[in-house]
């Protein structure tokens, strides 16, 4: 007999959060509560993503039924890398990081292996409901996601609800161009934000620069730049200057067209410390009409490991569908 997984009133839902690198996945109440936990690598490019996402919930699963047998879901929230069809739960686009992931039905493959509604969205947007229920977006209507780490994501909330755009792709801030004559970017843009603040391309432009002055290369990454930076490093203190620059561009015109409350700065990059972020703010004070920066503030992401995969299973409340079908 076929194990019965779903009750549209149960108090738990199934949370995963698909990077490059690892999978999490949760039992994750209605509050945020987590309740049990499993993290597999994603052995991108060794095992077929969408295999292994079945496999991460399955690891889940055997292990909530072995504490807590008959335990039954409201459905699954996925929090995924690349850019994902919303309506479809496709994933339309993903980078090299994820080798033949564009193009998997992840909501239909899922519902039809657990026979749960599921809920597929890009990272930063579930990484937003994480905020907008137990962060600095709690209680706020109007509020932006930055996630400065490997790539540069976003996210946009207009009046509590997460702006998707026509397919999905709403909030790709890590695009908007700072430098119409900048380098090229990999979306096929140039002088994208991305371009100068994630962590790759900090640590990039500073071994460049090394490079420039006849430095001896050495392994860098984007902490070593912070760290430099803090120690009065005049080559790190230039990256950083662009870095900035580039932020508090781009904040002030997204400040111009949201109007938002809040603009909450998240991932690696943001552990470069209070003087980053107060520095952003000068900045982008510097940019930002008067009268629309009044009151705009600036805060660090809620911390945690787990906040990808709480956000991606507080999704199955946010879009709760009382007619949803699994066919």
């Amino acid at each position: 007999m076929e194990t019965i997984l779903f009750d549209p009133h149960s108090d738990y839902a199934i949370g995963v959060d698909i990077g490059g690198t690892k999978m999490n996945a949760g039992v994750v109440s209605s509050s945020g509560e987590v309740l049990f936990t499993v993290s597999l690598p994603t052995l991108a490019g060794e095992v077929n993503t969408k295999d292994r996402v079945t496999q991460t919930i399955q690891s889940l699963l055997s292990e909530v039924e072995a504490i807590k047998p008959g335990c039954r879901y409201k459905g699954i929230g996925v929090g995924s890398a690349g850019q994902i069809d919303w309506s479809t739960g496709q994933v339309r686009s993903a980078s090299e990081l994820l080798p033949g992931y564009a193009g998997t039905p992840l909501k239909v493959l899922l519902q039809a292996q657990f026979q749960l509604p599921v809920t597929v969205d890009n990272d930063v947007n579930v990484l937003a409901l994480t905020e907008k229920h137990l962060g600095a977006g709690k209680g706020v209507r109007h509020f932006l996601c930055v996630a400065l780490g490997t790539g540069v994501g976003g996210a946009v909330v207009v009046d509590g609800h997460l702006v998707h755009g026509c397919w999905g792709a709403g909030g790709e801030l890590g695009h908007l161009s700072v430098d119409w004559n900048g380098a090229p970017c990999l979306c096929g843009g140039r002088g994208c934000l991305e371009q100068y603040a994630s962590g790759t391309n900090i640590a990039s432009r500073m071994t460049e620069k090394l490079a420039s002055l006849g430095e001896a290369p050495v392994a860098m990454d984007s902490r070593e730049v912070f760290s430099r930076w803090q120690s009065g490093d005049r080559v790190a203190a230039e990256v950083m200057a662009e870095t900035i620059a580039a932020l508090g561009s781009a904040l002030a015109s997204l400040v111009h067209i949201f109007n938002p409350e809040l603009i909450i700065i998240g991932g690696g990059v943001a552990e470069a410390g209070d003087d980053f972020l107060d520095a952003i703010r000068k900045e982008m004070a510097a940019r930002t009409m008067p009268s629309m920066h009044d009151g705009v503030r600036i805060e660090k992401a809620y911390r945690g490991n787990w906040s990808g995969m709480i956000g991606a299973a507080l999704q199955v409340w946010e879009y709760a569908d009382p007619a949803i079908s699994l066919d």
